[in-house]
């Protein structure tokens, strides 16, 4: 009877994601019109329903029926009060906000339940968070210094959360019913037809030969995969457990093999076209069209996957990790006839890129690719029957089921920046920081960058961005920087405090997979990416980093960044050839930092350094045929 009730209940989540997929899919492909607070409404009730189903309230209680009871109060409360504002939000809109005590009700079980969303989808620590934004109106008067205001009533503050687009339902869960669904869709097609097989085999391929072979393939498939999954901690699951033994079998040591793989399922979130959920939602916010994200980043992304190739490749060096020489593999299928075998990956992802720079919006783009893709197989297979169908229902329902924590991320947020809005507690921390800087820009974006890394540990990235966004660009904002720049500055310290210790998703699921210690591992990982804790200052003090200079300023932004990031490699690994002194670490590292920074005097003394570097390396008698393989 209990594997009856699994069955069944497992068959009931399968249903509703699918049911959740595709009535998303005919929303944004118009099939079905709508406006957009029911949409969002929808969206939240469909999602957090879903989520109190799949998540148990704690891990001692899952498959009890005392969690079966509360998971199903949830879901009838959430199905409940939602229907209910369906009903009665064009009466509150076109009455200018009039609301009743049925209202205030309605509206104070949908915030209780966003709040359990957040603490069963993500964790403690946003759900904390958030409470704590909500208290602030109510003690605002008793606070300190610039931080006191003069508060709000509970009404006042329910009504504006929940009765109109400026709270839970704003512009975070409006991305995530639109942009974020149809590309966890697309992406759970991409999984289920292949694409990581794909990937594999082509990162394989690219590296065959190559010194720390397996390293350099592992940056590389986790980096095609982490565009497609957008979650660091979740592509180091997927990609870990295959190129994590890979690395430990060639010879690094299994903390390092775990923090390359923390480092690379990183990047991925934010390389082009699809860097992830947060991406997405930058756009919004921002008001740009997601097509100048994805132009700004191209740069940043690149410097970022090129010096996780340095950083194993010099490290496969001090380590005397000899090139793959093998041809135990010769009889395996060229590289010619992967690119072939991936041409519905190949063709979904140029349809994507072609159709956004097309000026058409992302979703919609996404479509597209989708429709490439499944037709693709089609011609590739030759074949159409009902594993074809299976798959696509099964990827629908997967990347359905996939959004339900990013949706509570999101709704989370909303009562962030309802609050923020309501009580101009934005301004204030804007002001703070400001305060504190002493007006001076540089220390203005060090608290930021302190802040940025706080608040984002312990969180997804789409969590950790949205809080950001809300709370902290605005700050930089009022200092000058650009609003782009600015977001682009809270989205990478956001990314990386998945591998910034003490709290470090990433690099954990990754040490569990090497069985490694995983403090050791967020160290490492984070050592490794050094060169990104320091990226987001160079593209605030110039706009070449972010294709947003001259095109003479762009290209001489990417080459001195270029070499900027390897000799930051090189001072964090050590060796360049052979080991390097303590000061030659120092002149690599100042050299590195001199030529991130644009401007002609920094790029003259960086490569001056450098130079010097690289002629003491080579009076070390190391060979530079051998270190370049």
């Amino acid at each position: 009877m209990a594997v009856l009730r699994a069955i069944t209940l497992k068959n009931a989540i399968f249903l509703a994601g699918l049911a959740l997929g595709a009535y998303h899919l005919m929303v944004v492909s118009g099939v079905i019109t709508m406006s957009t607070m029911p949409v969002r409404v929808t969206h939240v009730m469909l999602a957090l329903s879903l989520l109190f189903v799949i998540k148990p309230a704690s891990e001692g209680l899952a498959g009890t029926k005392l969690n079966a009871a509360f998971s199903a109060l949830l879901v009838a409360a959430t199905v409940g009060a939602s229907y209910y504002l369906l009903t009665r939000w064009q009466a509150i809109a076109f009455s200018g906000g009039i609301t009743n005590d049925t209202d205030f009700i309605a509206g104070v079980v949908l915030i209780a339940i966003v709040f359990e969303a957040a603490r069963r989808g993500i964790g403690w620590i946003l759900a904390t968070i958030t409470f704590v934004f909500f208290l602030y109106p109510f003690v605002a008067p008793y606070m300190p210094g610039v931080l006191e205001g003069r508060g709000s009533t509970l009404q006042r503050i329910v009504v504006v959360l929940t009765m109109d687009t400026q709270g839970i339902y704003g512009i975070p869960v409006g991305v995530a019913a639109s942009y974020i669904i149809v590309f966890t869709i697309f992406g759970a097609l991409l999984s289920n037809f292949g694409a990581g097989d794909f990937f594999f085999e082509l990162s394989n391929r690219c590296t065959r030969g190559l010194r720390a072979a397996s390293a350099k393939s592992a940056v590389l498939f986790s980096t095609l995969i982490g565009m497609v999954s957008g979650s660091a901690a979740g592509n180091v699951a997927v990609t870990g457990t295959v190129t994590i033994p890979i690395m430990k079998r060639e010879g690094y040591q299994p903390h390092q093999a775990a923090a390359i793989e923390a480092v690379a399922s990183t990047g991925g979130q934010i390389m082009p076209p699809v860097m992830g959920a947060a991406a997405f939602i930058m756009a919004e916010i921002v008001g740009v069209p997601y097509t100048s994200v994805m132009l700004a980043a191209i740069i940043p992304a690149l410097l970022f996957f090129s010096s996780a190739f340095m950083v194993v490749h010099l490290q496969a060096v001090k380590s005397g990790i000899a090139p793959n020489t093998s041809t135990a593999d010769d009889d395996d299928i060229p590289l010619s006839k992967v690119l072939l075998n991936g041409g519905p990956f190949i063709g979904a992802f140029g349809t994507l890129i072609g159709v956004m720079l097309a000026g058409f919006s992302p979703f919609m783009a996404s479509l597209w690719a989708m429709a490439v893709l499944l037709v693709g197989d089609i011609i590739w297979q030759r074949k159409i029957d009902l594993a074809f169908f299976k798959k696509v229902m099964v990827s629908i329902s997967e990347g359905a089921r996939s959004v339900v924590t990013i949706s509570a991320a999101c709704a989370a947020a909303g009562i962030i920046a309802g609050v923020l809005g309501v009580t101009g507690l934005g301004s204030k921390i804007a002001t703070l920081i400001d305060v504190a800087s002493g007006g001076y820009l540089f220390l203005a974006l060090f608290f930021t960058m302190i802040t940025s890394i706080i608040l984002g540990m312990g969180l997804p990235t789409t969590a950790a961005y949205l809080i950001l966004a809300t709370v902290v660009a605005p700050a930089l904002v009022k200092l000058g920087v650009p609003v782009l720049t600015a977001h682009f500055f809270v989205f990478y310290y956001g990314c990386i405090s998945t591998i910034t210790p003490p709290v470090a998703l990433a690099s954990y699921v990754a040490g569990g997979i090497a069985q490694a210690n995983v403090n050791k591992v967020g160290w490492t990982a984070a050592s490794y990416a050094a060169t990104s804790f320091v990226l987001p200052f160079a593209f605030v003090y110039g706009s070449g980093l972010l294709m947003g200079g001259t095109v003479f300023e762009n290209a001489m932004a990417a080459i001195t960044a270029a070499f900027g990031t390897f000799a930051i490699a090189v001072a964090i690994i050590g060796c360049l050839g052979a080991p390097l002194a303590p000061h030659a670490r120092v002149m690599a590292a100042i050299g590195g930092l001199c030529l991130l920074f644009q401007g002609l005097i920094s790029a003259g003394i960086g490569l001056a350094l450098f130079a010097a570097v690289v002629l003491m390396g080579r009076a070390s008698k190391s060979s530079p045929k051998e270190a370049l393989q």
